[in-house]
């Protein structure tokens, strides 16, 4: 009986010791709802273990930084490696990441503006009993965490995410960014408010303010939805825009195959009649190059190439090529939408290679350029390979990597280095230059 008089005396009488030590596990636990609340309304793919390392990690940080440094210069520092491992551990862009830190902050911030005052008032008790008293405080995080749950349960079921979308130009960036800086500013002054005045404010106010602040979020989702929602429209007209000259070109050559094919049989009767392989040999490449110039035009099509940006980017290039009189051949047996890298770097280094090799082969007496993705599953990879005609054949494959490194007058040198930047960030990404008589290469791998 004595030991539990002392428990309850331990847990209804003031005791910052057990408040203390009772931070610990409230700690893990937060973090533990931090990561599910932001991986599952951003759509962050993430394994188990890549949680496991973040939660131990920001736990082990938080906890030893609320022990040794005084606040609010812990809270700093727990915010600055949230945002770094965050950024580090799941691959984010910086969008992603200020979004996958706030968004944790601001539910638990709504959730306590919600609760303290009823909380207080149904209890009792002051503020400062709550967060000195054990018992007081582990109900009332007890509760935080319930809605905390319930809150992302509510977001799994509904199958509610925020789909980042690196095309979301840089004007709306800035107005989302300023949105987001004035939202934690605003959150930030009502956070102090109610530490300080909590114990005088009436429930009534509270209420008001907890909906005023709870409406602010839901517009600016609602705003930010609507935003994502317009430049992925936009990039699918684009898009429409670049099919509907693919489709009226590839139209015209099918309309010049159906009015010439009476003569294109002939000619090819004529050859076969009088045993003629050679001349019928010249007259096939001939056919072959048309042929495989509504092959690729049939290929530029957004159903196949299912992903926006590289099919813009592709559709883009070919026309580029086409003008220069560079001959193209393209082959596509990938899934881009599961490709296993992030597209804005993808398209980036796409958009290099593709360059580098219209550059080259324009220069060219014949102009070939090809361009292969395929998926290597028996080496788990995905393949993406950019060939081309060029006329140095003295170039040095390890030093046109170099900073500043160019064969071309007026050029920066800067496109294959800012390549194999982006590749060295990654440990599933390797380029593979190669260099014959005819071609020169340069294979993506991605690894997955």
């Amino acid at each position: 009986m004595e030991l539990l008089s002392n428990i309850w005396n331990a847990l209804t009488t003031p005791n910052e010791c057990l408040i203390s030590i009772l931070s610990i596990p409230f700690t893990v636990i937060e973090i533990v709802f931090s990561v599910l609340l932001f991986s599952s309304l951003l759509n962050i793919k993430s394994s188990k273990k890549q949680k496991l390392i973040y939660i131990a990690f920001i736990s082990f940080v938080s906890i030893i930084s609320n022990y040794f440094i005084p606040t609010p210069f812990n809270l700093i520092i727990n915010y600055i490696f949230m945002v770094i491992f965050i950024h580090l551990l799941f691959k984010t862009n910086i969008f992603q990441t200020i979004l996958a830190f706030i968004i944790p902050i601001v539910i638990f911030a709504l959730i306590g503006m919600f609760i303290t005052n009823p909380y207080l008032a149904l209890l009792n008790i002051s503020f400062y009993d709550s967060s000195v008293i054990p018992i007081y405080r582990i109900l009332y995080i007890f509760i935080q965490y319930i809605i905390a749950f319930i809150i992302y349960l509510f977001f799994k079921k509904k199958n509610l995410s925020l789909k980042i979308f690196d095309e979301i130009d840089g004007k709306n960036k800035k107005i989302i960014y300023f949105n987001l800086v004035f939202g934690i500013f605003t959150l930030l002054v009502e956070a102090i408010i109610t530490v300080y005045y909590i114990d005088n404010l009436p429930l009534l106010i509270t209420f008001l303010s907890f909906l005023s602040m709870l409406a602010y979020f839901s517009i600016s989702i609602y705003s930010l939805t609507r935003i994502m929602k317009l430049a992925s429209m936009t990039q699918k007209l684009q898009n429409a825009e670049e099919y509907n000259k693919t489709l009226s070109i590839l139209h015209d050559n099918v309309r010049g195959f159906k009015h010439d094919f009476d003569n294109i049989v002939t000619t090819i009767g004529g050859y076969v009649k009088t045993n003629d392989m050679e001349g019928l040999k010249k007259y096939y490449v001939q056919l072959e190059d048309d042929c495989q110039k509504v092959n690729n035009l049939y290929i530029l099509n957004p159903k196949l190439i299912n992903n926006p940006g590289v099919y813009s980017l592709l559709t883009t290039k070919y026309n580029e090529a086409e003008e220069k009189g560079i001959k193209v051949n393209m082959s596509l047996l990938l899934d881009l939408s599961k490709l296993n890298m992030k597209i804005y770097d993808f398209t980036r280094v796409l958009g290099i290679l593709l360059d580098n090799a219209i550059d080259a082969s324009s220069e060219c007496e014949e102009k070939i350029m090809n361009i292969i993705f395929r998926d290597d599953s028996k080496n788990h990879r995905q393949l993406i390979i950019v060939e081309n005609t060029y006329n140095d054949k003295n170039v040095d494959t390890e030093k046109i990597f170099n900073k500043g490194f160019s064969g071309k007058e007026n050029h920066t040198g800067l496109g294959l280095w800012e390549v194999r930047k982006i590749l060295n960030k990654s440990k599933n990404l390797n380029l593979h230059t190669t260099k014959n008589e005819k071609y020169f290469s340069q294979q993506i791998e991605i690894y997955y």
